[in-house]
């Protein structure tokens, strides 16, 4: 089992219709006005991260396009049902011609490039498709900002990129996202595209469709009553929570200050593996084994955490969920969930 840094948003897998409304905006928040009526493009919508920012970005007004894969669709799991209220068209984002054609044909005023393959693991494998999916699809949607009238456009990176001279990435998935945030910082400054990359920690919440990330699989497999398998619990993860991540992204598109910025989203504070699980069984009520040992640590893995400093002074941004509070509504929902379920069987 292995645990990304982030989700990734071209699951193709749609939310249940018992998923949990999204935040709304507070009285006062510039989202309520400058989002009504604005044309948005977001790629990965089937995703964990997309779905969401779709639903609070038609909540608060917007007109959303959506880009996703061409290939069909797996069959729905019951309970869950399709997304209709944004528009959706089937896109090869690593075909430049493609991705020109459904942007022009979309004219947005902001793109959300949230597609992206997210995997942890260290195989050797994994470089072609890294740089397909997450380097070329990533410049192939800059290229097209830059033919159309130069849309706002916001990239989800990775704290897991290097950071220090000559700091080798840990992964093909770190050294893909690291080469996409150095095409954005030159697509910024050869060609003025207004690019924002926010490098993600780990983002969690309600309705995360891939029951193999680290909360969705103890929340599951505690609330059945099975034993999680997990590693040593040494890693420390920086946790942040989807509405905060979805507040980020929208500030990102908005903001004066966010064009040519590349800044972490997350809490800022890390705690272990081994901390969080039993944050969760007391959520739960769960009192059996935690299950660590159960599998190996991936090799390399090393504390993350994001730095908010640019987050903090150029986005006026801050995450306002604590871990306690966003891992409560996580096992409501997925208790209610299951609660749902039972009646409907």
């Amino acid at each position: 089992m292995s645990y990304p840094t982030h989700d990734a948003p071209d699951v193709d897998v749609p939310l249940p219709r018992h998923h949990a409304r999204p935040r709304h905006f507070p009285e006062g928040s510039p989202h309520r006005s400058e989002w009504v009526g604005r044309r948005v493009l977001v790629t990965g919508a089937r995703g964990f991260i997309g779905r969401h920012l779709t639903d609070q970005l038609l909540e608060a007004g917007a007109e959303v396009h959506t880009l996703v894969r061409p290939d069909s669709r797996p069959p729905l799991r019951a309970g869950w049902t399709e997304h209709l209220r944004a528009s959706r068209q089937a896109c090869n984002l690593t075909d430049p011609d493609d991705v020109r054609h459904r942007m022009a044909a979309t004219a947005p005023e902001v793109v959300f490039h949230l597609a992206s393959r997210v995997e942890g693991t260290r195989d050797a494998d994994l470089v072609g498709p890294m740089l397909e999916d997450n380097v070329r699809s990533a410049v192939n949607v800059m290229a097209a900002a830059c033919a159309l009238d130069r849309p706002r456009v916001v990239l989800s990176g990775s704290v897991e990129e290097p950071r220090e001279p000559g700091e080798a990435p840990s992964s093909p998935y770190a050294a893909a996202k690291a080469a996409a945030t150095g095409y954005a910082r030159l697509f910024h400054l050869q060609w003025d595209l207004p690019v924002t990359v926010l490098r993600l920690a780990m983002v969690y919440g309600p309705a995360q469709p891939d029951s193999r990330k680290l909360v969705p699989h103890v929340i599951t497999s505690m609330l059945a009553g099975q034993v999680p398998r997990l590693g040593s619990g040494r890693r420390i993860i920086d946790w942040v929570y989807i509405d905060d991540v979805c507040e980020a992204l929208m500030t990102a598109a908005t903001h004066p200050g966010a064009p040519g910025l590349v800044a972490d989203i997350g809490s800022g504070t890390g705690i272990s593996i081994a901390d969080t699980v039993p944050l969760l069984a007391e959520l739960i009520g769960y009192d059996g084994p935690l299950g660590f040992g159960a599998i190996d640590d991936r090799r390399h893995d090393r504390a993350l955490i994001a730095d908010l400093a640019e987050a903090t002074t150029a986005l006026d941004w801050s995450p306002l969920t604590s871990l306690e509070s966003g891992l409560a509504r996580t096992v409501h929902w997925y208790r209610s969930r299951a609660a749902a379920a039972a009646c409907d069987g």
